[in-house]
């Protein structure tokens, strides 16, 4: 990925400035994402404070509800990029949003199964048996919706062995061995290389996940957010956001 982000460092500094244009000073932004966006958005951050010395970009990943929560309770936020249209709108609801959401990435579900896939799943059917440990995401959380709905549009009932506050603590699930399958992103199978593997879901059950961003209303750094939020929709942050399997809107 590094040659990627060196690639493409100069078209994502004719869009970012070290210095925010309102004030002048340094751009500091904070940017609270989506737990599924950590490795395409640490590389975007990396390549945007390389390419603008005295930059500082800081992440919070979590859940989309929970940062849309935080958000809420005043946590310093200046960017907000969630995994799904629903959570986008209690932010903007919440009179917590500056701009108007801009989709720029989108996802599919897939199931993430231990390396070698040991139990031999095959689809989202073998997930109804009782002696598979299977772990979803958190209802409310983007990643366990859109588990829910696959499972319906699938027409198959399957009682989680536990829920996870977010994507990355079902990925861990399985790594670890802990369990044997979960619904996740097909780009959290991507990430994990050799650690897990995953299961392709028809289109005909699969969901397309959308990814919303905005400049948060209380942002400190409002010209930094905005800078930031130009490089992720700029063809450079395209790019790594596709090598890392999201889809274009």
């Amino acid at each position: 990925m590094r040659a990627l982000a060196i690639a493409v460092a100069a078209s994502l500094a004719v869009s970012c400035s070290s210095d925010d244009p309102a004030t002048g000073d340094a751009v500091d932004v904070t940017v609270f994402a989506a737990a599924s966006l950590t490795a395409a958005f640490t590389e975007i951050g990396d390549v945007f404070v390389a390419e603008n010395p005295g930059a500082q970009v800081r992440f919070n990943f979590a859940g989309s509800s929970e940062l849309v929560a935080q958000i809420g309770e005043g946590a310093p936020a200046d960017v907000y990029a969630s995994a799904d249209v629903t959570n986008m709108a209690k932010l903007v609801a919440a009179g917590d949003a500056a701009t108007d959401p801009v989709v720029f990435a989108t996802n599919a579900a897939a199931i993430i199964v231990e390396s070698g896939n040991p139990e031999g799943i095959t689809g989202v059917g073998d997930l109804a048996d009782d002696n598979l440990v299977v772990v979803q995401c958190a209802l409310e959380v983007p990643c366990g919706a859109y588990a829910t709905q696959v499972l319906a549009n699938a027409g198959v009932d399957v009682t989680p062995k536990s829920y996870e506050a977010n994507v990355n603590a079902v990925v861990t699930k399985i790594t670890l061995g802990e369990a044997d399958a979960g619904i996740v992103y097909r780009t959290d199978v991507m990430a994990v290389g050799d650690a897990a593997d995953g299961v392709v879901l028809p289109d005909d059950i699969n969901v397309l996940a959308e990814y919303p961003i905005v400049v948060t209303e209380s942002s400190p750094d409002p010209a930094g957010a905005r800078a930031f939020v130009e490089a992720v929709r700029g063809a450079a942050g395209r790019d790594i956001l596709e090598s890392y399997g999201f889809g274009t809107p």
